[in-house]
């Protein structure tokens, strides 16, 4: 075996004379490189983007809503059953209902969300997202960035909402948050509990109640044991449920993604077997010899897939280092920006996530090699010593 592995490293290099087949390795080696950067470049700023999405999604909506066939109006049994289930770290009450928003001449139908500021800022990121005004709705309301430039309103100035009986309530403008996701901060406003329940005649009842619980990815298990708990009247939608449509298109996009630029790694595959194609080519007296002086059949296959191997492993190792040595660039000095005013986002999001992103990348490309192999390997192994020594 020391004697095949010895052979195949000398021939992947090649004497003085046989330049041009090591230059053929190295760029078979670059074209594999090439490929994987690729794939693992693309692929982490696919999942930072899914990451970036899905903290938004959960800072926004909260882990888990739990809501009824009507409003609830025992919702602090309710909000007490909850905290008492397990991994459920806050709950919320809220109301959500439809009105229309006035202003400056502008109209515009809008979902009100009504809680209370404190516990809502223990269950979603709303606090955080306040980027002007006060920090407590304070009897006023919270409204998107988008939205107060839309309606050309600023901090202090009053604005006209009408509830389904078309009552009109006066109410000023506390504060701005942005969340980045525009389809949020265009059409959703925050206001007290209390001032909610009165404009849409809610008495002492909610809509809902917010859950968040201490690891997202139990949404679902947590999920069941709160129906379980609060019975057939209430039922909850955890954040993939209510955003199942969107994940759903974002995970075939990067499924797409990954069969385009593997496309990329076959063409360098390509490169590895038209190497050894030359190789086998240049190497026909050598191996007309090796079979001459008794090596099997089976040892010059090995030589020529172990050849192949290792071209793939050296372009598989520079390409993993290049990949994630740009990934790591990226996410430090976040060279490529991104217009805010579009994507929300300032900068690239880089997510470099080890399995099943790069792990599933090295063994299709590590696969691809080995496969690239076969068909060379074998026109080798099966050359006649007699046919390979006749013209030398």
């Amino acid at each position: 075996m020391k004697t095949v592995l010895w052979i195949a490293w000398r021939y992947l290099w090649g004497r003085r004379s046989e330049r041009f087949v090591s230059l053929i390795s190295v760029i078979s080696i670059l074209g594999v490189a090439i490929g994987v950067a690729a794939l693992i470049v693309v692929l982490a700023v696919m999942s930072g983007f899914d990451k970036d999405l899905k903290e938004k999604i959960i800072g926004n909506y909260s882990h888990i809503a739990v809501e009824a066939s009507s409003p609830i109006s025992d919702y602090a049994q309710v909000l007490e059953k909850l905290m008492k289930i397990r991994h459920v770290v806050a709950a919320s009450p809220f109301i959500q209902n439809q009105a229309l928003l006035q202003a400056e001449g502008y109209s515009r139908g809008i979902v009100v969300r009504g809680v209370n500021f404190d516990l809502e800022s223990k269950v979603t990121d709303v606090r955080k997202y306040v980027s002007v005004g006060a920090k407590d709705l304070a009897g006023g309301i919270f409204i998107g960035k988008e939205l107060g430039l839309l309606l050309g309103v600023g901090i202090g100035e009053q604005v006209a909402l009408l509830n389904a009986q078309g009552k009109k309530y006066e109410l000023p403008i506390m504060g701005f948050f942005s969340s980045g996701m525009y389809d949020y901060d265009t059409n959703i406003i925050f206001m007290d509990l209390a001032k909610a329940q009165e404009i849409f005649g809610f008495d002492k009842a909610v809509s809902g109640i917010s859950v968040k619980i201490d690891k997202h990815f139990l949404a679902n298990s947590v999920k069941q044991e709160i129906q379980k708990n609060l019975g057939p009247y209430f039922y909850a939608r955890t954040w993939i449920e209510r955003n199942k449509n969107f994940f759903a298109a974002l995970k075939l996009e990067k499924i797409t993604m990954f069969i385009i630029l593997t496309l990329i790694v076959l063409v360098a595959a390509f490169n590895i077997i038209s190497t050894l194609v030359v190789m086998v080519t240049e190497k026909t007296k050598d191996i007309g010899i090796l079979k001459a002086i008794g090596m099997s059949a089976v040892s010059i296959r090995a030589i020529f897939t172990i050849e192949g191997m290792l071209i793939g492993f050296l372009g598989i190792i520079l390409g993993s280092t290049l990949g994630v040595a740009l990934c790591l660039l990226l996410k430090k000095y976040q060279f490529i920006k991104l217009p805010a005013d579009i994507y929300y986002l300032d900068r690239l999001p880089v997510s470099l996530v080890l399995w099943p992103d790069v792990g599933m990348i090295l063994i299709a490309a590590f696969g691809i090699s080995l496969i690239s192999t076969l068909y060379p390997a074998k026109k080798a192994a099966d050359l006649n010593p007699v046919e390979a020594l006749r013209y030398e």
